[in-house]
């Protein structure tokens, strides 16, 4: 029989680990992503192929290359500018981000409705916009933007890595010209 000492120490280690794995749960949720075309789950994981950028987004759904590109410029031109104009963006949002057959990206202003707003209010935010990129829109401001991940069923092409979009992401931070509040570099 157990005395009640053990008992205690039992029962203090099951909280201790049910507390630990409470911990764990809440942090996996914290970076859960949900479409912005319906509000259903992202199922977007970390491959094996996924640099350490990746992965750490992934855990902590901050873009590292965000504050990055807003601390050494000279890292735009090698990483986001060039996967943005690479993967066709620009044919919809221009190659300056000013707004073609999309919305304005660098929300300075133009002839659309959503040229000085984001189209989707999460965007203000690296996940809000990873979700809209890797997963596409339902097409509020006019058209459909298609799933672009390439973890995800009928993505465009090749796919876009998360990695990949994380740059676009930085890139099109460091050209925000908008009055709003960088929320992004918090």
């Amino acid at each position: 029989m157990l005395g009640f000492k053990s008992i205690k120490a039992a029962l203090l280690i099951s909280m201790l680990g049910f507390a630990g794995l409470t911990a764990t749960t809440q942090a996996a949720a914290a970076c859960s992503f949900v479409s912005t075309k319906d509000g259903s789950p992202l199922a977007i994981k970390a491959t094996g192929t996924d640099t350490p950028q990746a992965k750490e987004f992934l855990e902590t759904c901050i873009n590292p290359y965000t504050k990055a590109y807003a601390a050494d410029p000279t890292l735009i031109k090698k990483g986001g500018k060039k996967l943005f104009g690479y993967n066709g963006c620009s044919g919809c949002h221009g190659g300056k981000l000013e707004g073609v057959m999309a919305p304005s990206l660098s929300k300075f202003g133009g002839q659309g409705a959503f040229d000085t707003k984001w189209v989707y209010a999460k965007n203000a935010t690296d996940k809000g916009m990873f979700e809209t990129i890797s997963g596409g829109t339902p097409g509020t401001s006019g058209g459909v933007m298609a799933t672009w991940h390439v973890t995800l069923a009928d993505h465009v092409g090749d796919g876009l890595s998360t990695d990949d979009i994380l740059q676009i992401i930085a890139y099109i931070r460091s050209e925000y010209k908008g009055d709003g509040e960088k929320t992004w570099l918090k």
